[in-house]
């Protein structure tokens, strides 16, 4: 049975609709946010094995803002790109597609993974008056805090790539694997909320199209980060970050925002890599800010 959401109430005053689009010969699903005449358009791309859902604690505190949100390709309801290995460029390619298509004046958002896609994007070239980041992979996954995790999840990856079909992909939806890593990453002691965060991993961490897609997303994850892009990047740009974030240290993150020809730093207490999850009201605040 379902966990209520903590931010229901909020997210409920909400006008919320579905809609497809054509992007690189695919069909991507995107659901719009707020007011359609809202004065400010944000773009938002959701991190690793994710959807859409995961980001939508922070639309509930963003009632007077109209937000885009995808489901990113072979994620979600949006198939795979056809004839295409879902790598960095991939990825880029269809953010910058999907943003002329849908949304051309819009800022980017991109939470995690998320913020490599959006990076990787704007980097090459991708016009948005704004950049948001929200968790942001600011260094090389392998030397953040957990890199000996890290090199688990690439050993678990690995094995449900080469491992024969159902056993490999059985493996990359175990519900068992999937509460493990939502345990580690959930800081917050409410057990309501820590409920919460559990049930949303349950229902949406396994929704991927098929193994190939998953295990090249996570090769992508791993092998870049923002800060490969940041000194490319001439928008004015936020980054929200963590102070306990297992994936990359404040410390990092700090270091990143120097990058950048015009950022801004907002550090989050008592938090992980789930701001979106434990820390809604604040990054919205911040993001309100930013945009203001």
């Amino acid at each position: 049975m379902p966990v209520a959401s903590p931010y229901a109430a909020q997210l409920a005053e909400i006008p919320v609709a579905r809609h497809e689009v054509d992007v690189l010969g695919g069909r991507t699903a995107y659901w719009t946010y707020g007011p359609d005449d809202a004065a400010i358009t944000v773009l938002a791309v959701h991190g690793f094995r994710g959807e859409h859902h995961g980001l939508e604690p922070v639309v509930a505190f963003l009632p007077e803002v109209r937000l885009i949100m995808p489901d990113l390709p072979g994620f979600g309801e949006t198939a795979p790109l056809p004839g295409r290995r879902h790598d960095i460029e991939a990825y880029a390619d269809w953010l910058d597609a999907f943003h002329a298509a849908v949304a051309p004046e819009s800022i980017i958002l991109g939470h995690s993974f998320g913020s490599i896609v959006s990076a990787a994007a704007v980097a090459r070239g991708l016009r948005t008056p704004r950049l948001v980041l929200v968790n942001p992979i600011g260094a090389p996954a392998l030397e953040g805090p957990r890199g000996i995790l890290t090199r688990l999840a690439i050993f678990y990856y690995w094995a449900g790539a080469r491992l024969p079909r159902a056993i490999g992909t059985w493996l990359l939806r175990s519900k068992l694997i999937v509460r493990v890593m939502s345990i580690a990453m959930a800081k917050t002691r409410d057990p309501q909320l820590r409920a919460f965060i559990h049930d949303q991993h349950d229902r949406y961490f396994s929704n991927f199209a098929d193994r190939d897609v998953l295990h090249d997303a996570f090769v992508t994850s791993v092998s870049h980060d923002v800060s490969q892009y940041a000194e490319r990047i001439a928008a004015p740009t936020l980054l929200i970050a963590a102070d306990r974030d297992d994936i990359t240290p404040i410390e990092a993150e700090r270091v990143l925002a120097t990058r950048f020809a015009d950022a801004r730093l907002v550090e989050i207490a008592d938090v992980g890599h789930l701001i979106h999850y434990e820390k809604p009201a604040e990054a919205a605040a911040a993001i309100r800010s930013f945009l203001a």
